[in-house]
Formats: structure tokens, sequence, C-alpha cells
């Protein structure tokens, strides 16, 4: 899809989701093998097969759009026939409704955290990276973590802790480094752009909208247009951060 410019006249290309996640999906399963053997030694652990790497990225995947169109409580049969694979394959590779939701929350913060990572080594200025980064997480779904964070998710598992500090620190350098170089408004912080990029990356629950990702990535740009410095208007209230927003979610 054609992403409107995004420096000044000049036309920045926002890619869509591209981030190879195989390695370190083989590397998750290699790790759940592990675990699985428990006591029986510390011998070599067996790579998981080619196509179970990729039956778990697709099911990933599935999970995460079902997610994004029906919020966590989507019917497994639906992530299967989107992944293209049987019920049997997604049990085996997920037997719960818990297990898929914390795998899912993982791979889309691993993969948001590596857009932040990229854009601004990437990019010529940090503006620039701003806005690529902004548009990638909306195609990484990010809205679906909303959704996701909910109910008895554990929000304390190491390895999620360790995944959120990876995505906050990415963004919080993003952010930092446009308004150290007076590309970005400094009356903002992190929160305040993930929470609006949360907000217009999801569609509205109910409705039927057609080629709503047209409207995402329009709708972003009138945002990041809007956290260009100079200011040009006086915000209500205080910059948001990264722990007010764990704090609404406690």
């Amino acid at each position: 899809m054609k992403r409107p410019s995004t420096t000044a006249p000049a036309a920045l290309p926002v890619p869509g989701a591209a981030v190879d996640l195989a390695a370190s999906e083989a590397g998750a399963c290699a790790a759940a093998a592990a675990a699985a053997r428990g006591s029986q030694g510390s011998g070599p652990v067996p790579r998981p097969r080619a196509d179970a790497v990729r039956n778990r990225e697709r099911i990933l995947a599935a999970a995460r759009e079902a997610f994004v169109e029906f919020g966590s409580t989507a019917a497994f049969d639906e992530v299967a026939r989107r992944a293209g694979i049987g019920n049997a394959t997604l049990y085996r590779h997920f037997p719960d409704r818990p297990a898929l939701v914390h795998h899912v929350v993982l791979y889309v913060m691993g993969r948001v955290g590596a857009q932040a990572e990229a854009a601004l080594a990437e990019e010529p200025d940090a503006f620039a990276a701003l806005c690529r980064f902004t548009h990638a997480a909306a195609d990484e779904r990010i809205g679906a973590l909303c959704t996701m964070l909910g109910g008895d998710f554990d929000r304390e598992h190491p390895e999620l802790l360790a995944a959120r500090s990876t995505l906050e620190a990415g963004v919080e350098a993003l952010l930092t480094t446009g308004q150290d170089a007076g590309l970005v408004r400094t009356d903002i912080g992190v929160g305040d752009l993930m929470v609006a990029l949360s907000q217009l990356s999801r569609p509205l629950p109910g409705i039927a909208c057609p080629d709503a990702d047209r409207f995402v990535h329009r709708h972003l740009q009138l945002f990041l247009d809007g956290l260009r410095a100079p200011a040009r208007s006086e915000l209500p209230g205080s910059a948001s951060t990264f722990e007010d927003l764990r704090k609404k979610l406690m």
C-alpha cells in the first residue's frame, strides 16, 4: 500500500512488516523443547523442523489478525482456518488460550521492538524514523495488544517483561532523539504516542469499515504531523510515560 510522505516535501517510504522472525521462533521452539525434557540431561537441544517453525509463525500471525477483529476470545477454529492448518496442529503448538495469547503478545512486542530499532538505525533523521516506526507498528497490529493484555493475562511473566523492556527502550530512543534534535515537540511523552497509535490502529468494534487500513495510515500521518516541532498549540494535561500506562493496566 502506498504510504503518505513522512518528511516535509520529501517522500519517505514506510514499509510494511518485513522483519523476519523465523530465527527467533526457532529459538522459542528449541527453548520449549529444552524445558519439556526436564531432567533428561543437558545434551544438545534438537532443532525444530522447518515445517514446525513455519506452522508456528502462521499460527501467531493468524491469531494476531483474529484478535484484532474479534478480541482475544476469537475461536480457535477461526485461528486455525486463517493459518491454513488443522485444529490438531494448532493445539500441538498452543494447548490452550492463555498459551496462545501469551505468545501472540510476545510475537507482536518482539516485531514492534525490532521495527523501532531498525527505523532509528536506518532512517536519515529522527522524525523520519518516528514516522516509519509508527506506520510499521500499525502494520504489526499493535492495537491488538490492548485487548490481549486484559483479563487474567500474566503481565509479570519474565518473557513478557524482557520483551516489554526492549520495546520501551526502542520507542523511548526514537522519541528522545527526535526531541533532542528539535524535530519533535517536547510536550508529549511515549505514553501519548503509544495510546494514539493503539487507538488509531485498532478498528472500532461492531462496524464494517471497508479498506480500514487505508484510513489507519491516513489518520496516523495526520497525528504524526501534529508531533512536529515547533508545536502549534498547547496541549491540555501533561505528557504521559510508559510508567503511566503500566499503572492503568494494573
